[in-house]
């Protein structure tokens, strides 16, 4: 399968701030105070939408590693407090 690369031209406010075109949101399910990973790549930035539906895709994925014992024993310490 080969992946289609959609481009789209943005400006940079002074914060660094940038608008992700319309269609674009709407695509990727970016809503007002969806937060993104931004990862730097050897092609330059990645923006990742950190969405519901991302979140849902990664349900039980990493079950058995030690960090998620990890986590959810420090989950368990909080409650406890």
């Amino acid at each position: 399968m080969i992946a289609t690369i959609k481009a789209s031209t943005v400006s940079f406010g002074a914060k660094g701030q940038v608008v992700i075109p319309s269609k674009l949101r709407k695509e990727f399910e970016i809503e007002e105070g969806t937060k993104a990973s931004v990862i730097s790549t050897p092609e330059g930035i990645l923006l990742k939408p950190v969405t519901r539906a991302y979140i849902k895709s990664l349900r039980g994925k990493y079950r058995d590693l030690p960090l998620m014992e990890t986590l959810q024993e420090m989950k368990q310490e909080e409650k406890a407090r």
